[in-house]
């Protein structure tokens, strides 16, 4: 799979949101997009006229690269989402906002989607007692996330938690930071997924 080797903090340049893709970095004034708020690139500061086509792809490319997704990838949600009864925009938020990565990051156990998503595949995190590492991995209803026991007492993860002691968690899950558990209550509504998005342009996108 095609993997981005470039600074990412010049993807939320281009979309000129902060897609939170460094963590903490994000939250201080070194993000680049506080000092330089304008697209990378020679012609950066240039005025730009978007319109039609151009604004629907950069709806998709602002979400795809929110959760730090392939086209690849991004399709495949997408055609699964068409296919599920409901709203196909929402449908594919919701789907988005479950992948285990994104979950990990909303309950404060990493520093970014990213990070996430390494912790992930080296195994520190189960779901309902049973071992996983793909980050891509949807949760569901009354499902039990947890870090293994070594993990526990691993100085580095519990620094992760004492950090995010004080963070804001969605309605649909619910933390316990003591005892390093997350517990999924329900599926997220759309006013629940605080993400600058118009998701319906890029259901628009991808059905023409």
């Amino acid at each position: 799979m095609s993997r981005y080797r470039e600074p990412v903090c010049r993807q939320c340049r281009a979309e000129r949101e902060k897609l939170f893709l460094k963590g903490n970095k994000c939250l201080t004034e070194k993000c680049p997009i506080e000092r330089r708020p304008y697209p990378p690139g020679e012609h950066g500061r240039a005025r730009r006229r978007i319109l039609g086509y151009g604004i629907q792809l950069r709806e998709k490319q602002k979400l795809k690269r929110y959760y730090s997704m392939s086209e690849r990838q991004f399709r495949l949600y997408f055609q699964r989402a068409e296919r599920k009864k409901g709203i196909t925009g929402e449908t594919l938020l919701q789907m988005l906002e479950r992948r285990l990565d994104n979950v990990v990051f909303l309950s404060g156990f990493s520093y970014s989607r990213a990070h996430a998503r390494q912790l992930i595949t080296h195994g520190h995190y189960r779901i309902n007692d049973k071992k996983v590492n793909v980050p891509s991995q949807l949760v569901n209803m009354g499902d039990v996330l947890s870090f293994r026991d070594k993990s526990k007492k691993h100085e580095e993860l519990k620094a992760i938690v004492d950090f995010h002691k004080g963070k804001a968690v969605p309605g649909w899950i619910e933390v316990d930071r003591d005892n390093m558990v997350v517990k999924v209550l329900a599926f997220p509504e759309r006013e629940e997924i605080p993400i600058p998005v118009e998701e319906h342009l890029v259901v628009e996108l991808y059905s023409k």
